[in-house]
């Protein structure tokens, strides 16, 4: 018997009572997937679903999130594929929905990622548990806001520069945190080149350890290239992550903005 199900971009979904083989192209919604309790119901994951590894280890991997191995997510014949409208590529989505049901995510703000928490929630038969994570994560966010003037540029990539702008979920993680991001005119993620960076007026350029793996070794490079800009390291998983990582991110925020607030006032 199936129940339909709405997903982030108003798709019905008929999904079976008895789901025991789900696919997850999200690592972030995988993660999501085994704090629900559905561990032994994932049969495939991509290569970037890390977490949590030892939950992990002995999983299909079905490529990686932008080219997904088709024919190999075919052969493990899912119940249901957990996707995402941003971190996974249109047309395999499309093609592989006429196969197999597929509940597609479009998170780009903080209430997104509580709906969507809520909704995989609802798909798992684990309404309670992930009302309670939302209600838990969203109290957490709304303690650390304290609005500020302090303007942060958040850097994703290297060569060529690329910023996380307007309409994103990290720009509304920065918002919620007090911050102004000097891009969020911009669109989504925008290439800049370096004077658009030098002349930006950010007061700090925050380095994102992914997608690209920005490390201690890139801040003279930013320090030359914007001189009198503070730059700080910042995980970049507890920025875009947005299932129950947020839980762990709680602290992390915590503490990344009393340092930036710490080094702006002295």
């Amino acid at each position: 018997m199936n129940k339909v199900h709405i997903d982030q971009i108003g798709n019905k979904v008929a999904i079976s009572s008895k789901l025991e083989r789900i696919i997850s192209t999200v690592p972030s919604q995988t993660e999501l997937l085994c704090f629900l309790g559905m561990t032994d119901k994932i049969v495939g994951i991509t290569d970037f679903c890390i977490h949590p590894k030892e939950k992990l280890e002995k999983k299909t991997k079905i490529g990686g999130t932008k080219n997904l191995d088709l024919q190999k997510i075919r052969e493990l014949k899912p119940d249901l594929i957990i996707s995402s409208k941003e971190e996974n590529e249109k047309e395999q989505i499309d093609e592989i929905s006429k196969e197999f049901p597929v509940w597609v995510s479009d998170v780009k703000s903080l209430e997104d990622a509580y709906k969507m928490i809520e909704r995989l929630g609802a798909v798992c038969n684990r309404l309670d548990l992930a009302q309670n994570t939302s209600s838990s994560i969203h109290s957490g966010m709304d303690l650390l806001y304290s609005k500020t003037d302090i303007k942060i540029a958040y850097l994703i990539w290297e060569n060529p520069f690329m910023v996380a702008a307007g309409g994103t979920y990290i720009n509304d993680v920065i918002k919620k945190l007090g911050f102004v991001n000097v891009f969020s005119h911009k669109k989504r993620y925008p290439q800049i080149t370096s004077k658009e960076l030098k002349d930006c007026g950010a007061d700090f350029i925050l380095l994102s350890s992914e997608p690209y793996p920005f490390n201690s070794t890139h801040i003279e490079e930013f320090n030359k290239c914007c001189p009198g800009v503070k730059i700080i390291l910042v995980n970049g998983q507890f920025f875009s992550w947005y299932g129950n990582r947020l839980l762990l991110a709680l602290n992390y925020f915590k503490s990344i903005k009393t340092v930036i607030t710490a080094i702006h006032s002295s």
